[in-house]
């Protein structure tokens, strides 16, 4: 079993933005695999499915970016899933808007929801995948850039990173994060 958890803040009011990419991901999951993700459980939205013959608990945390750990390690815990099986979506500055990275594991960096992963957990030892939201631009306020809803320009663009991180999802649970890395990195 999987843990794919998307970070972001709480939508309608935060759609659209470069802080969200971890829930627009779970949300192209949930449409192209038809999971529902509506229930309610350890403060996040959840549903439960298959993807590549893997039963997955896709999770949309509802704590606010700063605090998705406090959501996730109760899932982690409750569904005995191992670290290796948590794989986490999420937006990264440092990456150019339409790619992605795909980690085994590593530091939290600059992203609040990332340290908050991994104080509540524990480690550093899980997957990610992080969806590009960066620019070549000087960010001047990075609060204000992270969470003001883009232009539809923009999200076309943004679109692009969201599609790359569905696919390295269903690559992941298809032949291994080594492999998917190697493929898609």
């Amino acid at each position: 079993m999987y843990l794919i958890v998307g970070l972001g803040n709480p939508e309608p009011e935060y759609s659209r933005t470069r802080h969200n990419m971890g829930f627009d991901v779970i949300n192209k999951l949930a449409d192209k695999f038809n999971i529902d993700v509506k229930k309610q459980k350890f403060s996040g939205l959840y549903g439960t499915g298959t993807i590549e013959n893997e039963k997955v608990i896709l999770v949309k945390p509802q704590t606010f970016m700063n605090l998705s750990g406090e959501c996730v390690k109760p899932f982690a815990d409750f569904y005995k899933v191992d670290n290796d099986h948590i794989l986490v979506i999420y937006d990264d500055i440092d990456i150019l808007t339409g790619t992605i990275k795909i980690r085994k594991k590593g530091g939290p960096g600059t992203h609040n929801g990332m340290k908050s992963l991994v104080h509540e957990l524990d480690t550093t030892e899980f997957p990610r995948i992080r969806v590009g939201t960066g620019t070549t631009d000087k960010i001047v306020n990075l609060i204000s850039y992270v969470i003001t809803k883009v232009n539809d320009t923009e999200y076309l663009k943004l679109q692009e990173g969201i599609e790359k991180a569905t696919d390295a999802v269903t690559e992941i649970l298809k032949v291994g994060i080594d492999n998917a890395m190697n493929k898609l990195n």
